[in-house]
């Protein structure tokens, strides 16, 4: 599970996971996505690119 909140600045990231998750699946590039969604600031970027399931 993702964090609901970027652990650095606080911005809601969770509402965002899912639809980059479908798109870089469907073969996006993770940049072009997570600009389309509007995630501009670096430590929010890095909880969609590093994050790992755990499940």
């Amino acid at each position: 599970m993702i964090p609901v909140r970027c652990l650095s600045c606080g911005k809601v990231v969770s509402a965002y996971f899912e639809e980059y998750q479908k798109r870089t699946e469907e073969g996006e590039d993770p940049k072009k996505v997570l600009d389309e969604l509007g995630i501009s600031r670096y430590c929010c970027r890095r909880m969609f690119i590093a994050h790992v399931e755990v499940w």
